[in-house]
Order: C-alpha cells, then sequence, then structure tokens
C-alpha cells in the first residue's frame, strides 16, 4: 500500500533545455512503457519554458513538437492571461488524477535577469529582447490585470507585497544567529548515518518462525535435515525469501527478475511468494531501475533493484552519484532513499563473457559519497551481509550496492573438483556481518593476503601451493566490504605478519581498492614489505584471451614470492 491518498498524483518540473536530458526522456519513456502496460501512472510532468538553456535558445515549438504528440502521454499547453493559464493547468491535474496516466504540461513562461548571479545575459541576448521579457513579467502583468478587472486595488496589492517581505525578513532573522558549519564532521553528519547497534539489532531480528515454516516448508534452509550446503546464488535467494518475510515494505525489481527468476535464478520463487506487486520487472534501462528505486524509497518503500550486470550501472551512475546518495546529504537528513542495489558483479565468468557481462572495475562507485560497497565471495556471508545492508537501508535511509561475484554464483569447489569446499551452511536469520568485520582463513605469519570476492577464492588456492611448494605459510583476509574499507582490520592483522600483499582482481589503474590499502598501510608506517597485484588495465576480451588481463593464481603466488 503506498501511504498516500488513492487520488494523488506526482508533479515533477524541469526547464525547456532539461526537457532534452537523457534523465528526462527516460522517466517520460518509463511512465509512457507503464501506462501503455496497463500500470496507474498520475504523474504531471511541468515543463517551464523560457526558452533558454543559460545562453542557447530553445528552437521555437521545439517542446510542443518533440511531446504533444507522443503517445500514452496526454499533452496540455498553458498560455495567455492567468485565468487561462489557471484553466489550463486545472484541467492537467484534473486528467491526470481522472485518468491515471501521465500528463505533459507545456508552460511558457519568460526568464528575469541571467541564468544565476554570475550570468549577465546582455552578453549574449539584445536589450530589445530583455525588455519584451521585462514587459511579459508574470508578477506584474497578474497586478495589472486584478486591478484592471477590480479584483483587487493597487493598496491591497502592495500590503500582500509588504506582508510577503516581512514575513521573509523574519524567517531570516529567525535563523541569523544559527552557527555556520566549521568542521568536516558537521557537514558530513547527514550524508553516511550509521549506527552499528542499531544496524546489528534491525539484522538480527526475528523473522516470524510460522511465516517461515509456511513459506520453507518442512524444512528450514538452515535445517540439518535439508541440504544446507548452499552455493552463493542458492544463500542470496534463501536470504531474499527471507528478507521480504521480515520487512513487508521491501520491493525487488529490474530486468527479468521477476517470471524468469533472474539470468542467474538468484531471484527465483519470489514473485510466485510474494507477488507482483513486490516482484516485477521492468523496461531494459537502468537509468529508469535506479529512479524508479529513489521514489519507492522517498514513498516508505524498501526498493532493491537488480542492475543485470556490474558494466551496465555506469549507463546510469549519476543516479546514485547525483541523486541517490546525495538526497540526504543536501536536504540535511530530512529525506532519504533507502535502498540495497543488487548488482551481479565482476569477472571470470565462462561461457557468456566479454566487457559486457564481465567487468574487473568498482573505481567509479567507490568515488561516491556516502555509497555502501558491499562484495561477498561465499554464501554465509553474503546471507549475513545482505542483512546488514538491507538495515542500514531501513534504519538509516543508507543506499548500498551489494556487488555479488557472477563467476562464484554457482561454484561448488575450491581446490579439487567435487571437494564441495565452497559450498556453505545457510546462517539463521539472527546472524549478520557489519561494514569493517573481515574473515581471516589461516594463521601464517608469513604473508597477508589482503583480497575479497573472486580473488578470495583465487587467494585460498594460492595459499596452499605457497606452503606446499615453497614452504611459506600465509593468512588471507577477506575485506567483505569495499566502502568503507576495514582499514583498521587489514592494520592490525598486518602487524602479526612480515608481508603484506593485496591481491586486488579490478583494473590496476584506479580499479579497485589496493591503491588505497597499501597508502593507508605504508602512512602508518607498518614495517612490513608491501606489495600489490591487480589485473591488467583491459576491456575483457572473450574466451581464454580473457586470462592474459585479468589476475590469477600464478600472479598471487609470483607477488608474495617477489616480497621475500
Amino acid at each position: 500500500d503506498v501511504p498516500l491518498p488513492a487520488d494523488s498524483i506526482v508533479v515533477c518540473s524541469f526547464g525547456d533545455a532539461s526537457a532534452n536530458h537523457a534523465t528526462t526522456l527516460a522517466g517520460i519513456n518509463a511512465a509512457r512503457y507503464a501506462h501503455r502496460r496497463g500500470n496507474p501512472v498520475p504523474i504531471l510532468f511541468v515543463c517551464e519554458d523560457n526558452g533558454l538553456g543559460i545562453s542557447v535558445e530553445t528552437p521555437r515549438g521545439w517542446i510542443r513538437d518533440s511531446f504533444s504528440r507522443l503517445p500514452h502521454l496526454r499533452y496540455v499547453q498553458a498560455g495567455g492571461e492567468i485565468d487561462e493559464v489557471w484553466d489550463a493547468v486545472a484541467s492537467a491535474v484534473e486528467l491526470c488524477r481522472s485518468r491515471r496516466g501521465p500528463v505533459f504540461l507545456h508552460l511558457p513562461t519568460v526568464r528575469l535577469w541571467g541564468h544565476a548571479g554570475s550570468d549577465v545575459e546582455t552578453t549574449y541576448r539584445s536589450l530589445a529582447d530583455i525588455e519584451i521579457d521585462e514587459g511579459r513579467d508574470p508578477f506584474l502583468t497578474t497586478a495589472r490585470r486584478l486591478v484592471e478587472t477590480g479584483a483587487a486595488t493597487p493598496e491591497q496589492l502592495r500590503a500582500i507585497v509588504d506582508d510577503a517581505r516581512a514575513e521573509v525578513e523574519r524567517a531570516v532573522a529567525a535563523h541569523a544567529d544559527e552557527p555556520p558549519l566549521t568542521t568536516y564532521e558537521e557537514v558530513v553528519a547527514p550524508l553516511a548515518p550509521y549506527d552499528a547497534d542499531r544496524v546489528r539489532a534491525s539484522a538480527t531480528g526475528r523473522v516470524p518462525a510460522e511465516a517461515r515454516r509456511r513459506h520453507f516448508g518442512d524444512e528450514l534452509p538452515e535445517e540439518t535435515r535439508a541440504a544446507t550446503k548452499r552455493t552463493l546464488a542458492a544463500a542470496i535467494n534463501a536470504a531474499l525469501h527471507d528478507e521480504f518475510l521480515r520487512r513487508p515494505e521491501m520491493l525487488l525489481f529490474g530486468e527479468d527478475v521477476a517470471t524468469k527468476g533472474g539470468v542467474y535464478h538468484v531471484t527465483a520463487g519470489l514473485q510466485d511468494a510474494f507477488g507482483q506487486g513486490r516482484v516485477f520487472d521492468t523496461l531494459l534501462d537502468e537509468t529508469t531501475i535506479l529512479g524508479l528505486a529513489q521514489g519507492a524509497g522517498m514513498l516508505g518503500f524498501l526498493p532493491v533493484p537488480e542492475i543485470q550486470y556490474l558494466a551496465y550501472v555506469h549507463n546510469a551512475l549519476d543516479q546514485l552519484r547525483g541523486e541517490a546518495c546525495s538526497l540526504s546529504f543536501f536536504s540535511d537528513g530530512q529525506f532519504t532513499n533507502p535502498m540495497v542495489v543488487r548488482i551481479a558483479s565482476f569477472a571470470y565468468q565462462k561461457g557468456f563473457g566479454g566487457h559486457f557481462h564481465n567487468d574487473d572495475a568498482i573505481g567509479a562507485l567507490r568515488d561516491i559519497p556516502g555509497l555502501v560497497l558491499a562484495a561477498p565471495a561465499r554464501g554465509d556471508d553474503a546471507a549475513r551481509m545482505f542483512r546488514a545492508a538491507v538495515a542500514m537501508a531501513a534504519e538509516h535511509g543508507r543506499v548500498v550496492a551489494f556487488l555479488e561475484p557472477i563467476a562464484l554464483y554457482h561454484e561448488k569447489d575450491l581446490h579439487e573438483p567435487g571437494d564441495g569446499a565452497w559450498l556453505t551452511d545457510y546462517p539463521p536469520p539472527g546472524e549478520a556481518l557489519l561494514p569493517g568485520e573481515v574473515a581471516t582463513y589461516g594463521d601464517g605469519g608469513d604473508v597477508l593476503i589482503v583480497t575479497y570476492a573472486n580473488g578470495l577464492r583465487m587467494s585460498l588456492r594460492a595459499a596452499r601451493r605457497l606452503r606446499d611448494e615453497h614452504g611459506v605459510d600465509a593468512t588471507v583476509l577477506d575485506l567483505r566490504w569495499l566502502a568503507p574499507l576495514p582499514f583498521e582490520a587489514v592494520r592490525e592483522h598486518a602487524g602479526r605478519c612480515a608481508a603484506v600483499l593485496v591481491a586486488d582482481e579490478c583494473r590496476e589503474t584506479g580499479g579497485g581498492v589496493a591503491d588505497a590499502i597499501i597508502a593507508d598501510l605504508a602512512t602508518r608506517r607498518v614495517g612490513a614489505p608491501l606489495g600489490s597485484v591487480r589485473s591488467r588495465d583491459s576491456y575483457v576480451p572473450l574466451g581464454p584471451a580473457a586470462g592474459t588481463v585479468l589476475l590469477d593464481e600464478d600472479d598471487i603466488v609470483a607477488g608474495v614470492l617477489a616480497l621475500r
């Protein structure tokens, strides 16, 4: 249920220049598409058309030509005197409200003065054009119309202006003595709120036992009577089902996630269990998927959108950087759009390769302030981390990117075919892993191998080779969380080892986390020799050629030996 009156509409406003933006076109296209599919889409797009994009003129008739003939979008143009504008706007609102479909309201207007304080419009507009617009000032023309028709006297209008000015001055005075922000902590306070105790309590909260029994049947995912050893994909699927049981406000949507159950079957069974209102397919557009998540989050839902591949995130990166992750910051925490963005990530996928489906760069995501990045490698970790990710979104309105290694989705083995050592038990709902909580494997003091995602499996295999072939005892540390990075935990374990190697599967120049970890250890004057091995600066090619650019076990073994 949407927490709004049944006849509510959404109003989205923009200028004539912004009407050309890809995000605007994506939003209008999505509304038309949804309405064509038979869904209610009561959104009023208001284009405030002053004919200028700073200094660039909008061609006369461009907005009308572009939007008046689109199927599944009603077009209304306002203009003329204030009563005519009032009638046109009222009809557009009623049309949107009654037919529950998208309406485009074209509102011609004028721009008084420059685009901004530093914009001197006389450098690109003639004085005659400026004077024409000043003569069309809506404020003055409306006042003149009211006086001419006897609806108001000049004295009454001046009194209204004086009252408004006084109200503004009172508001300014009321806040004039508030201290300015002077510290980093004050500035970033609304950016990334986080209370570990609160998040843990939410992440480990009770899922109703009777509901789980009804949902999963006689055998719960974690029970010994069931086949408890699960792949990464199966563990995430079970965690999704559990969280849907726990949180009725949770939604999941994206490309192929509903009827098909995801291209890797990670979302299988969710729509059948929870209905089309909570689990549904979208059109193929990442901007729309993340934009929809923002709107859903602001309405009180807890959206879990899926982006089909890490490479596709870059199609809509500003929906995270410029919109979702900045909302709490720029509103001082008054507004949030919580979400957990599930992304099939990283490289090493076999049989369905190429750089569209194998991408090994997270630099653009790590650069976004406030964005949490989770990168589980094992099924049990994924379930526990997903609960924490959802809890951060639910409790603090955080935006979390949950990076799921494609190549490990259905992996079962670690060292030899058939050993089943990559399968894990499903952790019951009372367990969670929070940011900063790392995992270590082995206790060797010769070298600490710091890694994540696919790198964990490669590093564990390399560690056994180092022990058996070279007599080198290693500790392997799985970061689990890539933003914020668990620097303190890495330092603690680095202090116990004779050397530190970061095995980073992402591209060597700005792609992953190696630079940040090495810089932190060097700055903190960790005495151990430091090194890193990474994938090369290249797109991922098809077939066996991928091995020429991606980090592998041989690189990790060689990197460790080079530090000795």
